[in-house]
């Protein structure tokens, strides 16, 4: 009886369980608190630090390969001793042992076709209407991709690759999906910390961004209150997701899955003939695709390939990443402060990184506390949107250079 206690004693986690998993269920830990206690992007962070804590817990094997065990038999005749001379035996018996759960879901990840589809549902919930009313917000949705390119060339210096580089520095454009598509096509081995930092920067936009923003701009700019928009038609609505698919694949056609994907949601969202494949894509498709990719990007995150020096500093350059994206924005809109008759509030330059719709209700917070009878979340948004767009472009620009 004894013996049995101890057998069934050595086949738990607890028998094998080494410090570095320790260390990456407590990390999953504080983002589960993150997400849950102070509701940092729960919709993101819960299933990332979720499939973090699946993945380190000894023996669970949810991401273990499927493995195919064969058995061989050499039919004892001449021929057969030929063939096995050759190294050629007949099979007698095959034994499949399949792989864990989540092995499955990121295949999604892997595939390229998880981040596509979340990138549809984002389209069928965005109104494009700020930036077609104000295309100047494209320009601020550039700048912040200076983050992206500087970073790229700062893990050169510190002897990246270049596609490591690219992986690394596309966390500047705080796009999960951008950064997960990117990473598996160049750098699949980093996917793990680069998901984990990009998202993780996503969800802390409201802490990050407003230290940067006060630090570059005055009280007065701050203060600056802007002229509403004008009305945009249906029909720009309609023609301009058309319009910049055709664009941006003939420019850069490794862009154009992304962007695609993208502009075929909020057409969905705006030509009035598709309300159910709209529904569809802004509640069951992105759920759904956001759970499966959510966990098994989690997953990835294994301690032995995670508690690394080179994690670090890819958290480390993640941020530096996105903290100059988001000046770099704020710096472009004073610039072009210099050249309007009617100038803009340089916070809107914040809006340009990518983090939807988080990075508008921070610049309208921000604003707000200047001046509180000033309203920017619409006006916000135009950047906003234009940093998705200048995410996917960055990213199929480093595709195209060292895909």
């Amino acid at each position: 009886m004894g013996q049995i206690v101890v057998e069934f004693l050595q086949g738990t986690g607890f028998a094998v369980i080494t410090w570095q998993q320790i260390v990456m269920i407590i990390v999953s830990c504080i983002l589960l608190y993150l997400a849950i206690g102070k509701g940092f992007e729960p919709l993101l962070l819960v299933p990332i630090a979720f499939g973090m804590l699946l993945t380190n817990l000894p023996l669970s094997g949810v991401m273990e390969y499927p493995e195919t065990a064969i058995q061989f038999q050499a039919i004892q005749t001449q021929e057969a001793a030929i063939n096995a001379q050759e190294g050629l035996f007949n099979v007698r018996h095959i034994t499949n042992i399949p792989g864990g759960l989540i092995h499955y879901l990121y295949q999604g990840n892997k595939l390229g076709i998880f981040p596509p589809l979340i990138f549809l549902g984002v389209g069928a919930m965005t109104d494009f209407g700020p930036l077609i009313a104000n295309p100047k917000s494209l320009l601020l949705g550039a700048a912040a991709q200076f983050g992206i390119f500087f970073t790229f060339l700062g893990a050169i210096l510190l002897g990246f690759d270049a596609q490591a580089a690219s992986s690394i520095g596309i966390i500047g454009g705080a796009d999960g999906p951008t950064a997960i598509f990117l990473t598996t096509k160049l750098k699949p081995e980093l996917l793990g910390p680069i998901a984990v930092a990009a998202y993780s920067y996503m969800a802390l936009v409201p802490i990050i961004q407003p230290p940067i923003m006060k630090a570059l701009t005055t009280e007065k700019e701050r203060q600056i209150v802007m002229r509403q928009l004008r009305t945009v038609s249906k029909k720009e609505k309609i023609v301009f997701p058309i319009l910049v698919t055709i664009l941006v694949s003939l420019l850069l056609p490794s862009a154009a899955t992304l962007v695609g994907m993208l502009m075929l949601g909020n057409l969905f969202k705006e030509c009035g003939v598709t309300d159910r494949l709209s529904k569809t894509a802004t509640n069951e498709l992105i759920n759904i695709v956001t759970i499966f990719l959510g966990v098994s990007v989690g997953a990835t995150a294994k301690a032995e390939y995670f508690l690394v020096p080179e994690t670090l500093q890819i958290i480390v350059l993640g941020m530096v990443a996105f903290g100059v994206g988001t000046g770099s924005g704020v710096i472009i809109a004073k610039i072009l402060n210099k050249f309007l008759k009617e100038p803009m509030n340089p916070l809107m330059g914040a809006a340009g990184v990518s983090a939807v719709p988080m990075a508008a209700r921070v610049v309208n917070k921000v604003g707000q506390e200047a001046n509180p009878s000033n309203f920017l979340l619409m006006h916000a948004m135009g950047p906003n949107v234009a940093g998705v767009i200048g995410s996917a472009v960055a990213a199929g620009v480093l595709l195209a250079l060292f895909g």
